[in-house]
C-alpha cells in the first residue's frame, strides 16, 4: 500500500476530509482511505487544564492507496480546502525513506498518540521510556518540565516545523 500527502488548509482538515469523501462518491471510497494522525495535549487556561486533541502534521492530511488514480487525483484536487499535493501536484509521488518511516511511527501509536512516559537522569537530561516520543529523542529541541512537553523537529518532504508533544514523568525506583 502506498501512502500520499496532501497539504490542506490548516485548522479545516477533518472538513476537508468529509468533502473529499463527499467528492469521491461510493465507486472512490473503496479506493482510498484517509489518515490523519493527532495527538494529545493537556492545555491549561485560566488554571484549569483541559485535555485537547491537535493534528501530528498541521496542515497535512495522507492517503492510503494502492495507487492515485486520475479521478481520484482529480477528485482530491479539486475538493475545497486543497492547497497541493506533495512534493508537487504534477508530480505526486507516494511517501517513501524517512518521510514514510515518520508516518509509520505515529501510526503505531493509533488515532491518537498518547503522552509519552519520561524520566529525567542525573545529569538532567531526558530519556524517552515509552510512547511516540521514542525514537525521536534526536529531534528534540527544547523540554517544558512546567507544561509537561517536548518540542520536536519533525520533516516532512524537505519541509521542517516543530510540534510539541505532551510527557509525563515516570519515577523508577
Amino acid at each position: 500500500m502506498n501512502y500520499y500527502a496532501l497539504q490542506v488548509k490548516t485548522r479545516s482538515e477533518e472538513i476537508y476530509i468529509r468533502r473529499a469523501l463527499l467528492s469521491l462518491g461510493v465507486n472512490g471510497l473503496d479506493k482510498v482511505r484517509f489518515i490523519f494522525p493527532k495527538r494529545k495535549l493537556d492545555i491549561r487556561q485560566k488554571g484549569v487544564s483541559k485535555p485537547q486533541i491537535e493534528p501530528v502534521f498541521p496542515g497535512y492530511v495522507f492517503i492510503e492507496s494502492e495507487n492515485l488514480e486520475n479521478n481520484v487525483y482529480w477528485s482530491l484536487r479539486t475538493t475545497p480546502g486543497f492547497y497541493r499535493f506533495l512534493p508537487e501536484n504534477k508530480d505526486c509521488k507516494p511517501l517513501e525513506g524517512r518521510d514514510l518511516a515518520l508516518l509509520n511511527h505515529f501510526l503505531s501509536f493509533g488515532e491518537v498518540a498518547e503522552k509519552s512516559k519520561v524520566r529525567f537522569d542525573e545529569n538532567d537530561r531526558i530519556q524517552i521510556l515509552e510512547g511516540p516520543l521514542k525514537g525521536l529523542e534526536g529531534s528534540i529541541i527544547k523540554v517544558d518540565r512546567r507544561k509537561g512537553r517536548v518540542k520536536v523537529k519533525l520533516d516532512m518532504y524537505k519541509d521542517q516545523f516543530a510540534v510539541d508533544f505532551a510527557f509525563e514523568m515516570v519515577n523508577l525506583q
